[in-house]
């Protein structure tokens, strides 16, 4: 269903003059970083954006039309060259005392989207003033007040164009906590951040291994598990990447706006690539030998079974090829590559879902 940000216009996307009508193109002014972070939130998220306003006596004559259409217009213009176009302008001409049923916080001109096909609960109003706040609790949306002090009221208070923007844009985290008779493991994912929390497998080796998706996708994963080492290190390297797998793919979300696929990349004497498709179908495909049983305190065999492992985790097409004389440099380069993959595939580079299927 399709999410709405509501926003004001006057004290919101442009400054408020002190007498509350911009209307001369003098008085057209941007709020600081309205446009830039608004651009964004335009270009990597799926909201429908919905501009409303209360213009007191719009259309008489203390209020002429012609003086608030021109800046208007201006602004309106302005923020589509930076690709931001409000799907719906509701303007309400009333004054207060009038009590008219499309004054915010009123609901009288929202209510087309009172209906099933808007997702309200996961929508905002933002706006700078207790009406707007008001408004969002009366069509059960999610508020953002643009003040100096927060507000109980509020759902979030904040100055800043740039924290509504981590405000709205969707938090791409997820934990997965995998537990069998052989290991007990929670993980947690973060695809546009860092995490403070640490990589402990029990494996040293997977743990450095880790640490490289961690360092060269740009992401955050924390990583404990408790497994049967006593046995071997084959449960734990396997159920630690069906659980990094399920992480991701969770974190992903409906993957709109990802870039899908993604590496090559040479470690000293090695080189290897690694082609890869978020696509939502498990297949792996390995090209790479080992001469060592062993590095550090993991078998090579598990290198290609983790991988396995993870591409049915995450439901992801991998292709794996590497050579190279160091068998510990050509493992590395292995995950490098990988997280470099991962890092093209998981960045937003718009809001459409990059797929002619409709879902992937």
């Amino acid at each position: 269903m399709t999410k709405l940000l509501i926003i004001d216009r006057d004290g919101t996307l442009i400054k408020e003059p002190a007498d509350y009508q911009i209307d001369s193109f003098e008085k057209l002014e941007f709020m600081p970083g309205a446009i830039s972070w608004l651009g964004k939130i335009a270009r990597e998220t799926d909201y429908q954006l919905v501009l409303a306003s209360n213009q007191d006596g719009l259309g008489t004559k203390s209020f002429p039309e012609e003086t608030f259409w021109g800046p208007h217009n201006l602004m309106l213009q302005t923020l589509k060259g930076e690709g931001i176009v409000f799907y719906d302008i509701l303007i309400d001409r009333s004054f207060e005392e009038e009590n008219s049923p499309n004054r915010k916080p009123r609901t009288g001109m929202f209510s087309k989207y009172l209906n099933g096909d808007y997702n309200l609960a996961d929508s905002f109003v933002i706006g700078d003033r207790l009406t707007d706040v008001q408004l969002a609790k009366n069509l059960g949306t999610k508020s953002i007040l643009i003040a100096s002090e927060p507000n109980p009221e509020a759902g979030f208070t904040t100055t800043s164009w740039e924290n509504i923007y981590k405000i709205v844009k969707p938090q791409r985290v997820a934990t997965v906590n995998r537990k069998t008779n052989e290991t007990d493991i929670t993980i947690t994912v973060d695809l546009d951040g860092k995490l403070d929390g640490k990589l402990d497998t029990g494996v040293g080796f997977l743990d450095h291994m880790l640490e490289q998706i961690d360092r060269h996708a740009g992401i955050g994963i924390s990583a404990k598990c408790i497994g049967d080492l006593h046995v071997d290190e084959h449960h734990t390297v396997e159920d630690i990447a069906l659980a990094l797998g399920e992480a991701i793919k969770q974190a992903l979300g409906s993957k709109a706006g990802i870039g899908r696929y993604g590496f090559a990349l040479p470690m000293d004497d090695c080189q290897a690539k690694v082609l890869l498709d978020l696509g939502g179908r498990p297949f792996f495909k390995w090209k790479a030998k080992f001469r060592r049983e062993k590095i550090g305190d993991m078998a090579t065999e598990l290198l290609s079974h983790f991988f396995q492992s993870l591409s049915y985790g995450l439901a992801a097409n991998f292709h794996v090829k590497a050579k190279g004389l160091n068998e510990h440099h050509k493992a590395e380069a292995i995950f490098k590559a990988f997280a470099r993959a991962l890092r093209q595939a998981v960045r937003i580079e718009g809001s459409e879902l990059p797929s002619t299927k409709g879902v992937i």
